[in-house]
C-alpha cells in the first residue's frame, strides 16, 4: 500500500521500486526499442510536439539519452527482456520540477494543467494545481468548445484531458494543446506562463515557447530529448499507468514538499 504522509527521498526511492512507476517497470525493452526507432525514423506521431528535425536520426543517440536521463539499459545489444527506470533520476526530476513549481508559486504565475494519461496522473495533476491556487497562482481555465479530430478538450478538476464518447480518452497528440493555446489567443487571454503536463500536451507547449514541464514513460523519449536541447524544462521519467493511480499519492506528496507548497 502507499506509504502515509510525505516519505523522505529513500522511501520514496523505495516506494517507486516497490510500486514500479520506477525500477523493474512493466513497459519491455522491445517496445521501448521499436519507439525510439520510429522517432528516429521520423514518425511525428513519436515527437510528441516537438519539431527534432533530423537531430536525432541516430538511434543509438536516442537510446543513450534515454540510458542518461531515465535509466534504461544502455547495451545497444540489449534487445529483448525486462527493461528499467533508474528511481534517483525520477527523484531528480522531480525536485527539478519543483523548483520550477516554486517559481510560479512565488511570482503568483499563470499556469495550466493537463494530461492524456487520465488513468494514472490525473490526481496528480489536480493535486498540485490544488496547492499552486492555494498559493496564489491562477490556475487557466480552458475556452469552452474545443476539439480535436480525436474528441473534445475538456476541463476536470482544474486538468485538460480529451473526451471521447462520454469517456475521458488516453492521448499522446500535441493537437489537445495546440487547441487550447489557439483558443485562448483568440479570446485575447493570455498564454500560461507555465504548464504542467505529459507527453504530447507538455512537448506542443514547449515547442510554441512555453515554459514546460512533464511525466513521460520509457517508451516515450522525445521529451527526454527535448529537456537534453532545452526546450522543455523538466521531464520526469516514470510508469505512467501502474496498478493503482494512488500509489503515485508519495511521489506527489514529495513533490508539493520539495516546492514549499505542502499543507502546513
Amino acid at each position: 500500500m502507499p506509504i502515509p504522509g510525505t516519505p523522505s527521498r529513500a522511501e520514496l526511492v523505495e516506494h517507486l521500486v516497490r510500486t514500479r512507476i520506477a525500477g523493474d517497470v512493466a513497459t519491455p525493452r522491445e517496445n521501448n526499442l521499436s519507439h525510439y526507432r520510429e522517432l528516429a525514423n521520423g514518425n511525428r506521431h513519436y515527437w510528441l510536439g516537438l519539431e527534432l528535425g533530423d537531430r536525432w536520426s541516430d538511434e543509438q543517440d536516442v537510446l543513450a539519452v534515454m540510458a542518461e536521463r531515465v535509466g534504461v539499459n544502455d547495451d545497444p545489444g540489449y534487445r529483448y527482456g525486462q527493461d528499467t527506470i533508474d528511481p534517483d533520476l525520477t527523484v531528480d526530476a522531480l525536485e527539478r520540477m519543483a523548483a520550477r513549481l516554486r517559481k510560479a508559486a512565488e511570482g503568483g504565475q499563470r499556469v495550466l494543467f493537463a494530461t492524456g494519461h487520465p488513468g494514472g496522473l490525473l490526481h496528480v495533476h489536480h493535486e498540485t494545481a490544488r496547492a499552486l491556487r492555494a498559493a496564489g497562482c491562477e490556475i487557466v481555465v480552458i475556452p469552452d468548445g474545443l476539439q480535436t479530430d480525436e474528441g473534445y478538450v475538456m476541463q476536470f478538476a482544474d486538468v485538460a484531458v480529451l473526451e471521447h464518447g462520454a469517456t475521458l480518452w488516453h492521448t499522446h497528440s500535441p493537437e489537445p494543446m495546440r487547441a487550447i493555446l489557439r483558443g485562448l489567443e483568440g479570446a485575447g487571454r493570455p498564454l500560461p506562463d507555465l504548464v504542467v503536463a505529459d507527453h504530447g500536451w507538455a512537448g506542443c507547449a514547449a515547442q510554441l515557447g512555453i515554459d514546460s514541464v512533464g511525466y513521460a514513460d520509457s517508451n516515450d523519449p522525445a521529451l527526454f530529448l527535448g529537456e537534453a536541447e532545452g526546450t522543455l524544462q523538466v521531464a520526469v521519467p516514470l510508469d505512467d499507468h501502474v496498478l493503482s493511480p494512488r500509489y503515485y499519492d508519495p511521489m506527489t506528496a514529495y513533490l508539493l514538499e520539495q516546492a514549499g507548497l505542502a499543507e502546513s
